[in-house]
């Protein structure tokens, strides 16, 4: 793979350098039963890469609820911190972001919050090979906007045509474009396809 015309890497987190994702919907399964919500792992899953508190406000439309977004997505942080396992490291991407570390900036944009986010890529090993990390608290418009991308960038200095993007959902692939970034998807835990960015005049 030539990397050689971008200058820093930006990584989702959650199903894109760590494999999460399940831990994720395990914390709000245990929210749902706490709340005597209905469950639909498959519909949490679709939802991968939007933040915590956009969950629960999804919670309440999808099922008619009134419940406090912000009760939720809190119950469902507590849920996530207790768990013993969250997920190990994905080899394909862990693998890029370590060969590349050296050579261009490496940051990860992630929908989750920094109580969940920091923790679990310190326990993996990646943190300390970061030179920006952007989370749910960072921005206020979250995936599928492109701020979260384009405050990585900003971060690294590092202007965003000259940045790629790996993300595993379709709102990470909207964000990345949006932000003017070319977007590698992962799928499965390989890398997929790579979707340009529109430039100007096309």
């Amino acid at each position: 793979m030539d990397l050689s015309q971008y200058h820093a890497l930006i990584f989702d987190m959650d199903g894109t350098l760590i494999d999460s994702m399940p831990a994720h919907v395990e914390a709000w399964r245990k929210t749902c039963e706490q709340y005597e919500i209905p469950f639909d792992a498959n519909w949490f899953y679709a939802l991968g890469g939007s933040p915590t508190i956009k969950t629960a406000q999804a919670i309440n439309h999808q099922w008619e609820q009134h419940f406090d977004p912000q009760e939720l997505a809190d119950t469902k942080c507590q849920y996530f911190e207790d768990l013993d396992f969250k997920g190990e490291v994905i080899p394909e991407t862990y693998q890029l972001l370590m060969a590349y570390k050296d050579t261009k900036k490496i940051a990860v944009g992630t929908g989750c919050r920094l109580m969940n986010a920091e923790p679990l890529l310190t326990e993996t090993g990646i943190y300390p090979h970061l030179d920006a990390l952007v989370t749910a608290d960072d921005v206020e418009n979250h995936k599928p906007d492109p701020d979260t991308f384009l405050e990585a960038a900003k971060r690294v200095g590092i202007a965003p045509a000259q940045c790629l993007v790996f993300e595993d959902t379709l709102l990470g692939q909207q964000a990345a474009l949006a932000a003017g970034m070319d977007c590698m998807m992962v799928e499965d835990g390989k890398l997929g396809v790579l979707v340009k960015a529109p430039r100007g005049g096309e």
